[in-house]
């Protein structure tokens, strides 16, 4: 039987196919338990949560004054291959049910980031000996942040998508100090240990985009309000938009090997491009919007969650990198909507063994409601899940607003995940 965290109780970790709980949030029960393997704790992190669910309901809707204004918006937004003004108000309303990365672990240290505020990014180095207060990054240039991503390769550098453009943010140490671009409005924060935080760049998005989707090998960016990407040239600060369609983008994802790249857009259609001569095969979905999508270890095959259905989508290339044959597959997840009573899942996370997969969903029965199933994936070729259980947040009614998997650990993957109530909670699932 798959394992259910009855109310009130809170989930420790994973321990072969076993979820722990406990009855109240501390360290004592991450000592009993999967400290004794892995011999650390990962403390949860206190946030200030309130704002943070209601995903673009503030930003302003701009039309102009009677018909013919619209109309002389709409040519001018044609002509300049800017369609900002016609993506805005339906594509913002629906930014709430795509699956923003607001957590993500570096890809080689035990530090994690998060949105932590409106305009805020917390980090937690669990590395730090001195097990300091988490660090809080915050500058002019960082307003309305969405969405953030370690640079893979790139020493402890993360970008952070906000109104405007991408900030670039970099650890210098006594010296060792990161180097900021000529122009930019650098801002230094510490706390915790020797480590100082440094904006050494800020991107500047077309017509000051709110970027919404970030994605590596190279740093790609997207917005709700253009139905082009961005590929950047960090080190010269450049980037070369690209375009297929005409709606607002949901997201974008690069596969691991960056042999190919996954756009999706609120119109229901998706691309997947071939990186070799960037060409692309357009799909469609027929159950809603793209809302989430991941990348098996391998990058032969995507998973991808739509608005209107508790099924997943897997798309398989069947042939090597840069062919674009490909043919799509359901993943069935029937204990979704007989168990939970949800008809749509909202959010995914595979982890780079390709053995764990979490998910949330929307609404659903009170029992079920703001939990995450975690599911055990077999490949053999095909995939095949099994749903090991539950796991239930700290708090009054929590709800996951973001999770995303850490997979340095050989005994198997982290889980953290920012849950409604102010906690980014940190579960090791262990089954290696």
């Amino acid at each position: 039987m798959p394992s259910f965290p009855q109310p009130g109780s809170v989930t420790i970790c994973e321990i072969n196919r076993d979820l722990i709980t406990a009855d109240n949030l501390s360290d004592d029960q991450a000592k009993e338990t999967y400290a004794k393997i892995l011999g650390t704790v990962f403390s949860p992190v206190p946030f200030e949560s309130d704002n943070l669910l209601d995903t673009g309901a503030e930003q302003p809707v701009a039309l102009g004054q009677g018909g013919l204004g619209f109309l002389s918006d709409t040519l001018r937004a044609l002509l300049t291959g800017s369609l900002r003004p016609l993506l805005r108000p339906a594509d913002v309303k629906l930014l709430q049910d795509v699956d923003l990365r607001g957590v993500s672990w570096h890809h080689h240290k035990h530090i994690l980031a998060f949105i932590s505020g409106p305009h805020h990014v917390t980090i937690r180095d669990y590395d730090d000996s001195d097990r300091k207060d988490p660090c809080i990054l915050t500058n002019e240039s960082q307003k309305d942040v969405k969405i953030l991503e370690w640079r893979p390769n790139g020493g402890k550098t993360l970008s952070v998508a906000c109104k405007g453009g991408i900030c670039i943010w970099s650890a210098s140490y006594p010296g060792n100090v990161a180097s900021v671009r000529y122009g930019v409005t650098s801002g230094m924060l510490s706390r915790g240990s020797m480590t100082r935080w440094t904006l050494v760049d800020f991107l500047q998005s077309f017509d000051e985009e709110q970027i919404t989707s970030l994605s590596f090998t190279y740093l790609a960016s997207a917005s709700y309000e253009s139905s082009s990407f961005t590929i950047w040239d960090v080190a010269q600060g450049l980037g070369t938009p690209i375009r297929r369609g005409l709606g607002g983008i949901s997201l974008l994802k690069w596969s691991p090997s960056g042999d190919y790249f996954f756009a999706a857009k609120f119109d229901g259609t998706f691309y997947l491009w071939e990186t070799n001569t960037w060409t692309s095969e357009r799909w469609s979905s027929k159950n809603g919007f793209v809302t989430g999508a991941t990348w098996d270890p391998d990058g032969r095959m995507i998973l991808i969650a739509c608005s209107e259905s508790s099924t997943l989508g897997s798309i398989h290339f069947t042939s090597k990198p840069p062919s674009l044959d490909a043919h799509p597959l359901p993943v069935e997840l029937p204990e979704i909507e007989s168990l939970t009573g949800s008809r749509a899942i909202e959010k995914i996370a595979w982890d780079a063994s390709g053995e764990r997969l979490a998910l949330s969903y929307r609404d659903g029965d009170e029992l079920y409601k703001g939990l995450i199933a975690i599911f055990d994936v077999k490949r053999a070729p095909l995939i095949a899940t099994s749903l090991i259980g539950f796991i239930r947040g700290p708090g009054d009614n929590p709800k996951p607003i973001s999770f995303s998997f850490y997979d340095e650990f050989k005994q198997g993957p982290l889980l953290s995940v920012c849950w409604s109530s102010g906690f980014c909670c940190t579960y090791p699932l262990i089954f290696r």
